[in-house]
C-alpha cells in the first residue's frame, strides 16, 4: 500500500532542532512522530522522540560512516534491542536518504529505507 511521509525540520530554541514526521496511511489514518534533536545532559548530541501511538525513545549520536562518509546516525535502546536511524545525502540530487536498522549478532538489519526530496511548495 502506498504511503506518503513528510519530514519537516525546524529550529527550536538555542541548539535544538524539531522534527515533525507524518505518515499518511490511507484508511489506516496518520502516524505521527515529534522528535527533538539537541544536547543531552551529558553533552552528547541526541534525540527524544514521541509518537501518537504512545511510544517514546531516546538515543545518542552514533557512527554511520559504514553507510556513507557524511551520514548522521543515532542509536537507541528499544524494547526489542538496539535500533539505529541514519540520514545521508542522496547522490546527485538535493535530498536525503533515511533508514532504520536493528542490531543483530551479524551486524545491522535494515528494515526501512526512504528517499526524501524537497517539497516544491516549501522551496
Amino acid at each position: 500500500m502506498p504511503m506518503r511521509c513528510t519530514r519537516v525540520f525546524r529550529s527550536f530554541g538555542k541548539g535544538w532542532i524539531e522534527l515533525d514526521a507524518r505518515w499518511e496511511m490511507g484508511g489506516r489514518g496518520e502516524y505521527r512522530e515529534i522528535a527533538m534533536f539537541g544536547p543531552m545532559p551529558d553533552g552528547t548530541l541526541g534525540f527524544r522522540s514521541f509518537t501518537n501511538d504512545g511510544k517514546r525513545s531516546e538515543g545518542r549520536l552514533a557512527d554511520g560512516t559504514d553507510i556513507h562518509p557524511e551520514a548522521i546516525a543515532f542509536e537507541a535502546e528499544m524494547p526489542a534491542g538496539v535500533a539505529r536511524v541514519i540520514y545521508w545525502p542522496l547522490e546527485g540530487e538535493t535530498g536525503f536518504n533515511f533508514a532504520v536498522e536493528s542490531r543483530t549478532k551479524k551486524g545491522w538489519n535494515r528494515f526501512m529505507r526512504l528517499e526524501f526530496l524537497p517539497d516544491a511548495d516549501r522551496s
